[in-house]
């Protein structure tokens, strides 16, 4: 993932929030590759960030973009 994301040429701080977002990610669902999951399992948990940690939209894209990196 590091490595991708140093291809794109992202900076240290946004491989960081990346990082973090995925990581968030797979806790939140239970320890499951990311393999394993789609766009339902994605969408509940951008759902989930959006009603229970309301989160600004901003916030929201990066996770989003974390994701779409898997």
């Amino acid at each position: 993932m590091r490595e991708r994301l140093r291809y794109k040429y992202c900076s240290l701080s946004i491989e960081k929030v990346y990082v973090y977002w995925i990581r968030f990610f797979i806790r939140w669902s239970g320890l499951r590759h990311p393999v394993e999951m789609g766009a339902p399992e994605i969408e509940a948990f951008l759902t989930m960030r959006a009603t229970e940690r309301q989160v600004p939209a901003s916030t929201h894209k990066q996770a989003l973009s974390a994701n779409a990196m898997l």
